[in-house]
């Protein structure tokens, strides 16, 4: 009798070591999570920060396209030595004469034409700013599929739970009719330590199932950007969307923002191509400004010297050589134009691959779960059964403990082979950008 009471005082020691995970804990839904994630994302809020300056730097005037004005001015005082001898015959021998020389200007210029550049570079800025608006969807699409995998791994953990204490309330049940016999002499010790041994082993499997619920909890909260500590409540189950077919997923392959954000990296190549041709073409600017100058000294020929006034012109500068650097700029700007083209076929390649691996995945595991589904019911049959039988004497504890592996195997399987098949979903989704949080 004391060895009954200290394992019974062991089994209750065990389930106060399991913190409560219900209570004072806000539930969480995978919409709710996913809004989170892409609130705090940091990965999302450095894409929109590259957007944001690729939006500023998208103008015309970057690209050249609108006149400068420049301002200058000087104003230079000096005293000199001063010797100076005229034609009729004067002459001037001092020290120390000061002089001022005052000069200001300001100077517009407009480009009339050089070669296209213009045009081009602000092409160039537009594909840019595409580019990093694809980046963006990236982001966020990574995001959501991050979170809808950690989220169905607590999910997963959570059905383990269950299947556990399904366990474990079976295992109660024999202890109870073992010690119901024994109050009777219809059974011995050995069937009670036993019975026992394994309700312990099974809390301990308890304590050890709620650590990792715990730890994916931290996952998912990592992934949602918020605090670890956070007490939050999963209550959900695995769905898998059965109507999920390849063609769509890979005619839909070209939507996903990579390959997007490829073939504007192409463009943007071109565009760099043509910048650098443009080069070669002769660069004409219209010129307007104001000058104003005045010089003045206290000896000399000329004591005082003023000029101000508009001025207007035309400047025309024509390239004729530059040791080959422009040929060259061209030449290096059409083989990463042929690159970026490599990249994006690289980058078609893996996903397509990457689709084919998780339509695989996807396809073998749903006939997986079906199968396994019939097994799980069948496990869950049996261990009813064997209980029955245990209670009636007709099965041994030994009986009851194989059911009871059994059911505890089918229902790890069927609960792996759910997530699994999710995970594929999830990634079929993604690549063809499908994800959302609707």
């Amino acid at each position: 009798m004391r060895t009954l009471l200290a394992y019974r005082k062991y089994a209750f020691y065990l389930l106060t070591l399991v913190p409560s995970l219900s209570f004072g804990q806000q539930r969480l839904t995978l919409n709710e999570a996913i809004e989170t994630a892409l609130k705090n994302s940091l990965d999302i809020q450095i894409s929109k920060n590259n957007l944001s300056v690729s939006a500023i730097n998208n103008h015309i005037g970057v690209a050249g396209g609108l006149p400068t004005v420049v301002g200058s001015g000087s104003n230079t005082e000096q005293i000199t030595t001063l010797n100076q001898e005229l034609s009729n015959g004067t002459s001037t021998d001092k020290t120390g004469v000061a002089a001022n020389n005052l000069n200001m200007s300001v100077t517009g210029t407009y480009l009339l034409y050089n070669g296209y550049r213009v045009v081009t570079t602000k092409k160039r800025l537009e594909e840019l700013q595409k580019l990093n608006e694809q980046q963006l969807n990236s982001s966020v699409q990574t995001v959501i599929a991050n979170v809808m995998l950690k989220y169905y791994a607590v999910v997963q953990q959570q059905s383990v739970l269950t299947t556990l204490n399904r366990s474990i309330d079976v295992s109660k049940e024999k202890l109870q009719v073992i010690e119901t016999r024994r109050s009777v002499g219809m059974s011995n010790d050995a069937d009670l330590f036993q019975a026992q041994l394994d309700l312990n082993a099974q809390i301990q499997a308890l304590q050890t199932q709620k650590i990792i619920i715990a730890q994916a909890k931290t996952d998912l909260l990592r992934t949602l950007t918020i605090n670890p500590d956070s007490a939050v409540e999963v209550s959900d189950t695995i769905l898998v969307d059965k109507a999920v077919l390849w063609e769509d997923i890979k005619g839909s392959l070209y939507k996903n923002p990579d390959v997007l954000a490829a073939d504007q990296q192409i463009n943007v190549n071109k565009l760099l191509e043509k910048e650098a041709n443009a080069r070669r073409y002769p660069s004409l600017s219209a010129i307007a400004g104001f000058n104003y100058g005045r010089s003045q000294s206290a000896a000399g020929f000329t004591l005082l010297n003023q000029t101000y006034g508009p001025t207007v012109g035309i400047n025309l500068s024509v390239p004729i050589y530059a040791g080959t650097t422009v040929l060259r700029q061209v030449q290096i700007a059409g083989v990463n134009t042929q690159t970026a083209r490599l990249q994006k076929e690289i980058i078609t390649q893996n996903y397509l691959a990457n689709a084919a691996k998780a339509w695989q995945a996807y396809t073998n595991t749903l006939q997986l779960v079906e199968a396994e589904q019939k097994n799980y019911d069948l496990s869950g049959k049996l261990l009813q059964l064997m209980t029955q039988r245990f209670e009636l004497g007709q099965a041994t504890v030994v009986d009851v403990k194989l059911a009871q592996q059994t059911y505890e195997n089918s229902g790890y399987r069927l609960i792996n082979l759910n997530y699994t098949a999710k995970s594929a979903e999830i990634t079929l989704k993604q690549l063809a950008y499908r994800l959302s949080n609707n």
